[in-house]
């Protein structure tokens, strides 16, 4: 079943900016505010977006009242998630979705991705408060790439060069993931999108190699790893190497040397500077042959 598109964006139009985990620099959602309002739309921060109750932005019932404002509030027409760091998972089970709406973010926000998914919406796992504060807008990419999502529903092509341990291959199906210890969290419960027959994407940030190992493994054994339509390994950052593996991407390839399906190691994805943006839910095309990589996503009839 296809997912549905949330309604586009257009000048004038309100983004919400909240802080839905953990707690973010003020000076940060002030740049992402600025730099929303140089692409041509309103912006409303969200009460306890810039606050702070130990690690998180708010207590649960403030992060938790926040989102479920802007998710009622008609006249916003997007949710910008400023950071990710932990906590989203605590509101995943009191969240009411009634009407399509898009929310941004990457990492912990992944929680967040899987139960738009749930709900059969489409998301973006795409750019926050801090790589629109950051980056700005002129010249950046990623940030270029999300705006013309929110104004057309369709995600530019992403093309980047084959990683040598990619198993080439042409696929079509459901893209939908994000940060691997997060989706691994919500393993066997509703939001489990792990058990999917879709083309997976995975990242993160400071997991050393033999957890990634471990999930691998859990996913083979439950026959998950099989069943997919394709693989999409993005960027895994700030970990060591370890006796047995030289880089993660190494360890990745003996896990997935035997499947059948395509898989593409090193896609701009994840916890880097130009983190490209794509809809989860979106339907794509993964070609990836022994020179390039290309995402594509099917236009709808």
């Amino acid at each position: 079943m296809s997912c549905i598109t949330p309604p586009l964006l257009q000048n004038g139009d309100v983004i919400a900016i909240t802080s839905p985990a953990s707690a973010i620099a003020p000076t940060l959602i002030e740049g992402a505010v600025k730099a929303l309002e140089t692409e041509g739309f309103s912006v409303r921060v969200m009460p306890h977006a810039a606050g702070r109750h130990g690690s998180y932005s708010g207590t649960e019932s403030e992060r938790l009242s926040d989102i479920q404002t802007a998710l009622d509030c008609p006249e916003i027409k997007a949710i910008l998630c400023a950071r990710g760091g932990y906590g989203a998972v605590h509101l995943l089970p009191h969240l009411h979705l009634s009407h399509p709406k898009w929310i941004i973010g990457f990492s912990d926000i992944s929680a967040l991705h899987a139960l738009w998914h749930n709900q059969g919406w489409q998301s973006i796992h795409g750019s926050m408060a801090k790589e629109l504060a950051l980056c700005k807008c002129e010249g950046n990419e990623a940030n270029r790439r999300l705006f013309e999502i929110l104004r057309t529903g369709m995600m530019p092509e992403i093309a980047y060069n084959t990683h040598p341990g990619s198993i080439p291959g042409i696929s079509q199906g459901k893209i939908i993931g994000g940060n691997l210890a997060v989706l691994e969290g919500l393993a066997a419960t509703p939001y489990d999108i792990l058990n999917e027959p879709c083309i997976l994407v995975i990242e993160d940030i400071a997991e050393p190699i033999y957890k990634v190992e471990r999930i691998f493994r859990r996913l083979r054994l439950s026959g998950a790893l099989q069943s997919l339509k394709g693989l999409i390994v993005g960027q895994f950052t700030d970990y060591k190497p370890s006796a047995d593996f030289s880089d993660m991407y190494s360890m990745i390839s003996c896990e997935i040397a035997d499947l059948q399906c395509p898989v593409s190691l090193g896609a701009p994805i994840g916890h880097i500077d130009n983190n490209l943006p794509f809809i989860e839910g979106a339907e794509i095309t993964l070609n990836v042959n022994n020179k390039t990589t290309t995402i594509q996503q099917i236009a709808a009839n």
